[in-house]
């Protein structure tokens, strides 16, 4: 399946969107003003009814509103989001509008897809029956988008901007029914979505990508890698990830405790990711110089593994451990497996979303397992106990051990999302109706967008480097460099 057949390979190219993205864009906002209308109200802290909701519960003061509590970490996430995400995906030469653009498109799409989809399953009111919608929505949302954009990652430079927005009407939905399973019925605990974000998306992102498999790639091999100014505006969008994780892992966790835990351990998560990922990177280079692939991406790896146990006991030692191995894994897999992918499972992963996104996920759901089953009356006391897990209700009889089988069923989960719907996006995306490129007109902006005249060329002399062939010094030689001139 991951392999083209028959005529849908040799079928020529339409690129030519003028008609098809301007009719999606129009007739989904459209649609989402209408569901918005029928649907969508404030909820009682953004309603002017909160004067009233303030008397009946004796609260005296507009602090106690979540509002003060959420906005400052939304703030951070919607930076990750809009920038941090965004400019990672500058690194391709000739692609960073596409690569922060698109971004934009599909995130302020999205964003509107999430707040009803989650809406219907966590904030329907059974009284009247709309979705009643404030700050932590906002929130909930922004993480649901961010599924999208880690798949994007996968697929960068290879689709077309409908194609895209296709895939995040889909990879919403499918969210939404993933994180409804993991969260609500099974009682999953993962506070930065180790398994609801990052394991989905990156199997939705790569299994879209294997059904999306270009034997020809290599015809826009040339575009595929960077030049400095392009890694420099990448490095952007890492710092500002890195800067602002502990937001993210901490966003939704509960107030007090859970929220101060959480940043604890995922900024020291990061800060230990960062000098092994830096030490790999210099150990498996000839000379020992540092790859800026491992350094844009590898150094955030921590934060992505210690999101599920990011408000349990894991320790100060115990988030550095997790940040150290996550390091060395994510650097080694950009070194040895994103080859191995392209090459043996026909899976072209353009940001190598699969060292960043899953394998850090899927170690961040074992972690989480193991620390849930671990835990102690003695380490967390009877009611931290209860108030970390929320044993009340209908698990209140839950106990850590039972607790951690659960934890590693809600990994399961997100895989089998992941996967199997990416497949099944990826088959509807590759009709021949979404006015994709070529393989030869793969990584470039020009094809979507209009690209000054100043910036259509780049000297060949600056080219080095991309995200998938580890030996990037193999084709610069003196003869090729002679008939490139």
């Amino acid at each position: 399946m991951g392999n083209c057949t028959g005529n849908m390979c040799d079928r020529p190219k339409n690129t030519n969107i003028k008609f098809s993205l301007p009719a999606v864009c129009f007739v989904w906002q459209l649609s989402m003003i209408i569901l918005f209308g029928v649907f969508v109200r404030y909820d009682e802290e953004s309603d002017t009814h909160w004067v009233d909701t303030k008397k009946e519960k004796n609260i005296t003061s507009d602090i106690e509103n979540d509002f003060y509590f959420r906005y400052p970490s939304f703030q951070d996430v919607h930076v990750m989001i809009f920038v941090g995400f965004g400019f990672l995906m500058t690194f391709l030469k000739r692609y960073s509008f596409g690569a922060v653009g698109f971004n934009f498109l599909i995130a302020a799409f999205g964003i509107q897809w999430a707040l009803l989809m989650q809406g219907w399953f966590h904030s329907l009111d059974p009284v009247d029956g709309k979705i009643k919608i404030g700050i932590e929505s906002l929130i909930n949302a922004d993480f649901c988008v961010a599924g999208c954009l880690i798949a994007y990652g996968a697929v960068l430079g290879k689709v077309s901007p409908v194609q895209l927005l296709v895939m995040t009407l889909f990879g919403v939905t499918l969210f939404a029914v993933e994180e409804n399973i993991i969260l609500s019925v099974l009682r999953v605990k993962d506070a930065g979505g180790s398994m609801v974000i990052h394991t989905f998306g990156a199997y939705y992102g790569l299994s879209i990508s294997w059904v999306l498999y270009r034997p020809d790639l290599d015809k826009s091999k040339h575009m595929n890698g960077s030049v400095y100014h392009s890694d420099v505006f990448a490095m952007i969008g890492t710092l500002f990830l890195w800067m602002f994780w502990p937001s993210f892992n901490s966003a939704i966790a509960d107030h007090g405790d859970g929220q101060h835990r959480a940043a604890i351990n995922t900024y020291l998560a990061l800060a230990s990711t960062v000098l092994t990922a830096v030490a790999i990177s210099s150990l498996f280079e000839k000379t020992g110089k540092l790859d800026m692939v491992h350094i844009q991406n590898s150094t955030l790896a921590g934060g992505v593994a210690v999101g599920t146990a990011a408000e349990f006991m894991l320790m100060p030692y115990g988030s550095l451990i997790v940040g150290f191995f996550c390091g060395i894994i994510s650097t080694m897999g950009y070194i040895y497996i994103s080859p191995f992918l392209e090459e043996k499972l026909k899976i072209q992963d353009t940001c190598g979303i699969h060292n960043l996104h899953a394998m850090p996920g899927v170690i961040g759901g074992i972690v989480g397992a193991i620390s849930a089953a671990a835990a102690t009356t003695t380490v967390y006391g009877e009611l931290g106990l209860e108030n970390t897990f929320d044993f009340t209700g209908a698990i209140a009889k839950r106990v850590p051990t039972v607790q951690g089988g659960y934890q590693a069923a809600g990994l399961c989960v997100a895989l089998c999302f992941g996967i199997g719907g990416g497949i099944l996006v990826g088959l509807v995306l590759k009709l021949p109706i979404w006015g994709d490129p070529a393989d030869e007109n793969c990584f470039e902006d020009e094809i979507y967008w209009e690209v000054p005249e100043d910036e259509e060329s780049v000297p060949p002399i600056l080219t080095y480097n991309n995200h998938m062939i580890p030996n990037k010094h193999a084709n610069m030689t003196e003869t090729n460099f002679a008939e490139q001139h």
